[in-house]
C-alpha cells in the first residue's frame, strides 16, 4: 500500500500532482462554474481569495507562530482556496450537478495543497508514512509496555536496540494537564538490576507538537540507536515530554495563564524518571534538547535550574519565552505580568544569577535562519560566556523544519554524551567558528 512506502510529502511527484489537479479543478470551475454574470461574481470570488490571505497572513504574523517567512505557496493556494469556495457558494443554485461536483473538488484540493504547504515549512509530516502514522496514532518504532520493560531488565534480557515506553508521569505538583509522555530507554539500561543510573535527556518539541513529534518525525531513536550500536549499547535515556498539554497551546514551558508547564517539567518529570527508572538525579547527568519552542525552553530551563540541567541544546530557539512581540507574549503567557514574564526571560535570569559552574550549551541554528534567531543566539551565548556557560553557536544547512532539527540533535549528540557522561563518551570538544575569509591585498596600480 502507499502508506507502507517512504514517499516524500515534501518533494517529488505527489505534491506536484496534487497541486496540478487543484489548479486544473479551479480554472474548470471559474470557466463551467459560474455561467451567469460572471463578470459581476468574478471580481467577488477574487476579494474572497485576497481577505482570507489576508487574514490567515496577519493571524500568522500576531500569533508568532515562526521565525522563517511562510512559503510564497501557502498564500497562493490560501487564497485560491477561497475563490474556489467563493464559486462553489455562488454556482451552486444554477449549476448542473457536474459543475457542483466540480467545484465542490476544486475547493478540497485546495486546501490541501495550503496543507502541504505548512508541510513543506514546518518539514511536520516528511513522508507519507509519517503522516499516517501520526494521523492513526500508529505505533512508535519499538514501542513496547512498562511491565515488559521491567521484565527483560530484571532477567538481564538486552535488547540489540533500545525501546520506547508510554508513561504517565502525573500532575499533582503542577497541576498542568498533559497528554501521556515517552520514555526511550537504551540496551545498556537494562544490563543489571537495580538498572544503571544512567544519564538523561529531556526532548522538548515545538509550539504545535506531540510528545511522539521526536520519535515520529525527529528520528530521535534512530539517532540514539545508532550512537548505542557503536558504544556498546550505551546511550542517553530519553524522556519526550508533553510541554503544551494540547497540539496548539503554546505554554513556552513557563508557569503562567496557560499552565504550570515549567514545574510540570521539573517537579514531575524528573523525579519520576529518577524514581521509575533508575536514572541519576545529578544536573551533570542530565541535558535538555528542543527543538523551535523547544529550544527556547533548554535555555530558559537549564540557566533557571543550573542544580538540575548542566547541558542543553537550543535548536532555532528565540532570546525569551515568545508568543507574539514582548507586549503580547506577556499578556498571553503571564496575563500582563511583567515581572512574571522576567522571571522566566533567560536574558534576566542570566544576569540575577550571577557566575555559573559546569552548564554548556549547543545552539544550533540553520542557513536559512531569520536575522531574529540569529541575533537570539549570539546573544544568549554571548551573555552566557561572560557568566561561565561555555557554549557556541553553530550554522549547519536547512530550513526551520523537523529535518533539520532532527540532523541537528544527531550532530550535537556526541557532544552532549560527553557532557553528561554516557559510559564510554569521551569527552568532545564545542565546535568553534570558521575564521574569517583572508582578507587579501590588492597591490594598487
Amino acid at each position: 500500500m502507499l502508506r507502507h512506502h517512504h514517499l516524500s510529502l515534501l518533494h517529488g511527484w505527489i505534491p506536484l500532482t496534487i497541486q496540478i489537479l487543484a489548479g486544473i479543478a479551479v480554472v474548470a470551475a471559474i470557466v463551467w462554474g459560474i455561467r451567469r454574470r460572471r463578470s459581476l461574481w468574478l471580481p467577488w470570488a477574487a476579494v474572497c481569495g485576497a481577505a482570507l490571505t489576508s487574514a490567515a497572513y496577519w493571524y500568522v504574523a500576531s500569533q508568532g507562530l515562526a521565525d522563517n517567512p511562510a512559503p510564497h505557496g501557502l498564500w497562493i493556494w490560501t487564497g485560491l482556496s477561497g475563490v474556489a469556495a467563493c464559486v462553489l457558494i455562488v454556482g451552486w443554485p444554477s449549476a448542473a450537478w457536474w459543475r457542483r461536483a466540480l467545484a465542490a473538488t476544486a475547493l478540497p484540493l485546495c486546501l490541501v495543497c495550503s496543507a502541504l504547504a505548512v508541510d513543506l515549512w514546518t518539514g511536520y509530516w516528511p513522508t507519507v508514512e509519517a503522516a499516517w502514522n501520526q494521523v492513526t496514532a500508529g505505533p512508535l518504532p519499538d514501542e513496547t509496555d512498562q511491565v515488559t520493560v521491567m521484565a527483560l531488565q530484571r532477567n538481564h534480557q538486552i535488547p540489540l536496540k533500545g525501546t520506547v515506553v508510554p508513561v504517565q508521569t502525573g500532575d499533582t505538583a503542577s497541576g498542568f494537564k498533559h497528554r501521556g509522555e515517552l520514555v526511550y530507554l537504551p540496551p545498556a539500561w537494562y544490563a543489571t538490576n537495580p538498572p544503571p543510573p544512567l544519564p538523561t535527556i529531556m526532548m522538548i518539541g515545538g509550539e504545535f507538537n506531540t510528545p511522539a513529534d521526536w520519535v515520529r518525525v525527529g528520528n530521535a531513536v534512530t539517532t540514539a540507536d545508532d550512537f548505542a550500536a557503536t558504544h556498546g549499547g550505551n546511550a542517553p535515556v530519553m524522556v519526550f515530554v508533553d510541554a503544551v498539554g494540547t497540539f496548539n497551546n503554546d505554554t513556552e514551558c513557563v508557569n503562567g495563564s496557560r499552565g504550570n508547564a515549567a514545574d510540570h517539567l521539573t517537579k514531575e518529570v524528573v523525579p519520576f524518571m529518577v524514581s521509575n527508572f533508575g536514572v541519576s538525579a545529578r544536573p551533570e547527568n542530565w541535558g535538555i534538547v528542543g527543538w523551535s519552542m523547544g529550544g527556547t525552553c533548554a535555555v530558559d530551563l537549564a540557566v533557571m535550574h543550573p542544580d538540575m540541567f548542566s547541558a542543553f541544546e537550543d535548536i532555532a530557539g528565540d532570546i525569551a519565552p515568545n508568543s507574539g512581540n514582548r507586549e503580547q507574549s506577556i499578556s498571553r503567557l503571564f496575563g500582563g505580568n511583567a515581572a512574571a514574564y522576567a522571571s522566566f526571560d533567560p536574558t534576566a535570569v542570566m544576569a540575577r544569577h550571577g557566575r555559573y559552574n559546569g552548564v554548556a550549551g549547543w545552539f544550533a541554528i540553520n542557513s536559512q535562519n531569520s536575522a531574529t534567531q540569529s541575533a537570539a543566539a549570539n546573544s544568549l551565548c554571548g551573555l552566557g560566556s561572560a557568566d561561565g556557560i561555555a557554549c557556541a553557536v553553530v550554522t549547519s544547512p536547512g530550513d526551520h523544519d523537523w529535518p533539520y532539527a532532527s540532523r541537528a540533535f544527531a550532530g550535537a549528540l556526541p557532544w552532549l554524551a560527553g557532557q553528561l557522561h554516557i559510559p564510554g563518551s569521551p569527552p568532545v570538544p564545542l565546535p568553534t567558528p570558521p575564521p574569517p575569509p583572508p582578507i587579501v591585498q590588492v597591490a594598487a596600480k
